[in-house]
């Protein structure tokens, strides 16, 4: 249903222009045409439908790639930014055994012998793997303690 909802939402014009159409029919030809004539536009409209998935499947592949590489792009940015603040990073242990590293931008919060940790940068926080850049951030900032 939500197939056709879209397409009508984007191809209204090409409706208008099948109603166009039955008007002018209906009110010009026989009778026996005249639904022959429905009947065939009234097919190809619903086989123009039908196809119409296979276009919407393409947009939302293009965009789930697209979303995939704004990610490793900003992932890979935070990594760098990482980099940059560990020489000023504190480190926190929290009574419940996470800790919290935090630098000019970024923090990190995550618990001693996990694979991931949550990164919070510019207000985006998100959950990266612990990487060396990660690692090497959390080590400098027990130094400056």
């Amino acid at each position: 249903m939500d197939r056709w909802i879209a397409f009508v939402q984007e191809q209204w014009l090409v409706i208008a222009v099948v109603v166009i159409a039955f008007v002018l029919i209906v009110k010009l030809v026989k009778t026996a045409i005249k639904w022959a004539v429905i009947v065939i536009i009234l097919l190809a409209v619903v086989v123009y439908g039908a196809n119409y998935k296979d276009t919407l499947t393409s947009i939302k592949e293009a965009v789930v790639e697209s979303a995939g590489t704004v990610a490793d792009t900003f992932k890979e940015q935070a990594a760098k930014a990482i980099r940059d603040e560990a020489k000023d990073a504190t480190y926190v242990s929290n009574p419940d055994g996470s800790f919290t590293v935090k630098g000019k931008t970024v923090q990190v919060d995550g618990k001693p012998g996990e694979d991931s940790v949550r990164v919070t940068i510019a207000g985006q926080t998100f959950t990266m793997k612990l990487v060396d850049a990660v690692e090497t951030f959390i080590a400098e900032a027990k130094k400056n303690q």
